[in-house]
């Protein structure tokens, strides 16, 4: 679970939640675009937590479609092709984690961050957002929210992901 500096704040984060309550999973369409290209969905989580909440700069293996289900949040996205200007973690567990915090950059340890373009905006309740293979990605929680992340792969016969 990540969640910002408050000691108090819980945030449910990349959980399987449809797993362990099944009434809950019939609640959820799998959307169509999860299937394109012989697509296979990998895994459904939930986030669920309060205003503030923070999931740092990072990306996954997988296509994501974000569902924002309640409340709103502020994505900041980065192409794969910037990574190391993300500088990210040399750890093999953490490397797909940016060792930059966007809340607080430090130009000093980090000068190649500050130039670099991005897209960003706010995903309001019932918005889908797709986030591409190895695309970074910042997320924070301008309200409560709850949303549901779709992760697939695809099997085209060029071998991508």
């Amino acid at each position: 679970m990540w969640s910002s500096d408050s000691a108090n704040m819980t945030y449910l984060a990349q959980h399987p939640l449809f797993d362990q309550i099944k009434e809950l999973h019939e609640d959820i369409a799998i959307p169509e675009y999860c299937c394109a290209g012989g697509g296979e969905l990998q895994s459904l989580n939930a986030w669920f937590g309060p205003q503030g909440t923070v999931t740092p700069l990072h990306h996954d293996p997988h296509h994501n479609l974000f569902a924002q289900v309640l409340g709103r949040k502020y994505f900041r996205l980065y192409p794969s092709s910037v990574s190391g200007d993300l500088y990210p973690h040399t750890e093999t567990m953490l490397s797909n984690t940016s060792q930059v915090d966007l809340d607080n950059i430090d130009e000093k340890e980090f000068p190649r961050t500050q130039d670099i373009e991005f897209m960003d905006g706010i995903l309001e309740e019932g918005d889908l957002l797709y986030i591409p293979p190895k695309w970074w990605h910042y997320v924070r929680s301008l309200s409560i929210s709850f949303s549901v992340s779709f992760w697939w792969r695809t099997h085209l016969a060029s071998g991508s992901s």
